[in-house]
């Protein structure tokens, strides 16, 4: 989530032990922990699972780390690109992915938080999940997996570029004026790809009969389709032909395109919200659209700390001058730009 909903929240330094004492106020009232947190670092300062299911059996907590809470890699901090790493995401290197696919696909998964939630009203049990970014990207590898054990060394999935290596045509190409078009085609939809190309002598060249030629020769196959594109003056014209004989494609668009697409805009994908510091600005929307959930037109993003006071008070009933102890011994911590008479 790039901005919460709007809940409260403290910070503290998981360091300093003397606030730790006050687990057994807040541990009841709690329903779920999340933490990312290298392993043991919460055992250690005396929050770890077993010790907060103890005063409070119907606690769910998430742990989410590099390579989970248990095995030879699990003592090992790190963050996303280690975790491709490992997962042999990023193969036979140099390449670095640009973005952080894991840390995003690792949080859908400790949505299963949702499933023990449901567990514990049906059975009154908590329960600790455990999720990594090793194991996240590792299941992004799908048939490969099974590929490899079966044929042992002899299968290295294969890099090819802008192609996808079982032929198809799938893959990205490219248009005029340097624009690129996504083509992804199934078995079934090769006559239509070869109607739409006004080339029907495709569907019985050798080369081309059936998906294994395909995928054999799919650097030929590529240079025709990308010659048979270039006629076209816009990607939009080419794709108006694909799309007329049903054929999967897609404009390969730059962020900035993305951003400004009515889609997405439309459906809350690109959400635009404001800052009373930075102004208004464009944030990933909820990928998940729920029917009796509005979207919230008021969420911001909270200040480290900005609720310290509320917390402290009302759940743990702390004076003022606990408060500000916990300030001075740096147990508490906040956002430099909050303003406090007395901190």
């Amino acid at each position: 989530m790039f901005v919460k909903p709007p809940k409260a929240d403290i910070g503290t330094q998981t360091r300093n032990v003397c606030f730790v004492p006050k687990a057994d106020i807040t541990a009841p009232k709690i329903d779920v922990v999340v933490e990312n947190f290298a392993p043991g670092v919460m055992e250690r300062a005396k929050l770890g699972y077993e010790k907060l299911s103890e005063l409070n059996s119907r606690l769910i907590m998430c742990s989410i780390s590099l390579a989970g809470q248990a095995g030879p890699l699990s003592d090992k901090p790190g963050f996303d690109y280690m975790g491709a790493a490992y997962a042999g995401i990023i193969d036979r290197g140099p390449a670095q992915l640009p973005i952080a696919i894991g840390d995003s696909a690792t949080g859908v998964t400790a949505m299963a938080i949702g499933f023990a939630l449901l567990h514990r009203e049906r059975t009154g049990e908590g329960q600790y999940i455990d999720c990594s970014l090793l194991d996240t990207y590792f299941n992004m590898h799908e048939v490969n997996i099974p590929k490899c054990s079966l044929r042992g060394k002899q299968f290295q999935p294969p890099r090819m570029g802008s192609l996808h290596p079982d032929g198809g045509p799938t893959g990205v190409f490219r248009c005029r004026n340097n624009e690129f078009i996504s083509i992804m085609v199934m078995p079934y939809q090769w006559l239509q790809m070869t109607k739409a190309m006004k080339m029907p002598e495709l569907a019985e060249d050798i080369r081309f009969r059936n998906p294994r030629s395909r995928r054999d020769n799919n650097k030929a196959l590529q240079t025709i389709i990308e010659n048979w594109l270039a006629q076209f003056e816009s990607r939009e014209q080419a794709m108006a032909v694909l799309e007329a004989e049903r054929v999967p494609c897609a404009p390969v668009f730059t962020l900035h395109e993305t951003i400004a697409h009515p889609h997405l805009r439309e459906r809350g994908t690109v959400r635009r919200v404001a800052d009373h510091e930075i102004g208004e600005f464009d944030i990933p929307g909820l990928a998940a659209k729920f029917s009796r959930w509005a979207p919230r037109a008021d969420v911001k993003a909270d200040h480290l700390g900005e609720h310290n006071e509320e917390i402290l008070r009302d759940m743990l009933k702390l004076s003022e001058a606990d408060i500000r102890r916990l300030y001075l011994d740096k147990t508490i911590v906040r956002d430099p730009l909050l303003k406090r008479g007395d901190a």
